[in-house]
């Protein structure tokens, strides 16, 4: 983590002080998770992540360097924790009877309206 000046309001103090947070969390560097977690969290964050599979985070919503340092931290808890999440199955569903009966009968109907436009035979 590391702390860089801040754009936004504040006046003379944003010239001063650095309150926003960055933090670069390298993936497969990681001590913390493992190898299957470093598997579901490039996967999961493959659009966010650099070219070295670096996730880089900025928080400057407030002027206090210490509450962007929480909110940053919470932040990034939370992905990884969605990011180790195992997906939902999915359960495959059949058609309702109601739905394809009601197909079945608008086919008819068109069908007998084209048929009505034809020419009569003679």
């Amino acid at each position: 983590m590391k702390a860089i000046k801040s754009s936004g309001s504040g006046g003379q103090h944003v010239n001063k002080v650095a309150t926003k947070m960055e933090l670069q969390f390298n993936v497969l560097n990681s001590l913390a998770l493992t190898q299957q977690e470093k598997a579901l969290v490039l996967v999961y964050l493959k659009s966010r992540l650099t070219k070295n599979n670096v996730l880089i985070m900025q928080c400057q919503e407030t002027r206090s360097q210490l509450k962007n340092k929480q909110i940053l931290v919470e932040r990034f808890l939370r992905l990884i924790q969605e990011a180790n999440k195992a997906p939902k199955k999915r359960i495959p569903t059949k058609v309702p009877n109601g739905s394809n009966m009601k197909r079945l009968e608008t086919k008819k109907l068109n069908a007998h309206k084209k048929s009505s436009r034809k020419k009569p035979e003679i």
